[in-house]
């Protein structure tokens, strides 16, 4: 399996020997070796349900396959990048955020619940299963890892929500922000709560 490594905080660094990974679009940034990049395909390479469920959920992935024998550089906008591995689980994980695959991983959709009890819109999550080594990107800092207890149920705000896996249940909660009170935001202010055992994957910055 191709390897996966870190050069500073902000660039990923993948050793391929004739092999194929998944990266985001236009992350490469710099390669050496025989190397070929291309569109990985219907649904990001997890064919037509996946395409379809991501058209009418509106949770846009675009993946490319690297395919070869060499060193690929990849960087997103200066963001922090944090490598996690999976073992036969499942991390739900924002599209935006999600850098590159590398390994026996599936991509989807899930549906996340309802923002807010009276709005009555949709939300989604992208999630990826199976075995395999995982890069997640972050705004304004390294990404911060926090646990959930079943006696400590953790509240996010979703604009700094990057991923989560473990045994987790996550709902919305209505609240009044700090920019409601000050007159900043509109309409229905609502937080993601996680209740049971995992983790939960937070940027230091929101989107």
């Amino acid at each position: 399996m191709a390897e996966l490594r870190m050069q500073g905080n902000r660039m990923l660094v993948a050793e391929l020997a004739n092999e194929t990974i998944r990266a985001i679009s236009g992350s490469m940034v710099a390669y050496d070796g025989a190397v070929t990049f291309k569109n990985a395909g219907v649904g990001g390479g997890d064919g037509f349900k996946a395409a379809f469920k991501r058209k009418m959920t509106g949770e846009s992935l675009s993946l490319m396959d690297v395919t070869g024998s060499g060193t690929v550089y990849f960087a997103v906008d200066a963001q922090d990048i944090t490598i996690l591995e999976l073992a036969n689980d499942t991390l739900h994980v924002e599209a935006s955020q999600l850098l590159a695959l590398v390994g026996q991983l599936r991509t989807d959709v899930k549906f996340t619940g309802l923002r807010g009890a009276t709005s009555g819109q949709g939300l989604f999550t992208t999630t990826v299963t199976g075995t395999g080594t995982i890069a997640v990107l972050s705004a304004g800092g390294p990404i911060i890892a926090l646990e959930v207890a079943p006696q400590y149920p953790l509240v996010v705000d979703p604009d700094a929500f990057v991923a989560f896996h473990g045994q987790l249940n996550q709902t919305f909660v209505t609240d009044v922000t700090w920019r409601s009170a000050v007159g900043g935001g509109n309409g229905e202010a609502f937080s993601l709560r996680f209740d049971g055992q995992g983790i939960v994957y937070i940027q230091p910055e929101e989107r």
